[in-house]
């Protein structure tokens, strides 16, 4: 989808963050709403074709949801559980 827009796409549920993520983001001087509103307009980031198309397909099937950016030298990940109730932004390595 890579959509430029910024209309909403899906219910966020609550916002998370592990404490990876807020201290990268801090040290980066980045603002995770950011990288949350990307997300939810379906701009999925750094991902392969296979994984924005596998996202495409979870917005009708209500499964989850899966971004990843790059924030300096690292990735932060944001994932929408499938239920929507929750959006978590994370390190890779904290998955």
């Amino acid at each position: 989808m890579n959509s430029t827009s910024n209309k909403p796409l899906f219910a966020l549920g609550q916002i998370v963050a592990t404490p990876g993520a807020l201290e990268l983001l801090e040290s980066a001087e980045e603002a995770s709403n950011e990288f949350i509103a990307k997300h939810v307009s379906g701009n999925w980031g750094d991902l392969c074709d296979e994984d924005r198309e596998l996202n495409d397909a979870a917005l009708k099937e209500q499964s989850r949801l899966f971004s990843a950016y790059t924030v300096g030298n690292e990735k932060i990940w944001v994932i929408t559980e499938a239920d929507r109730s929750s959006t978590t932004l994370l390190l890779p390595s904290e998955y």
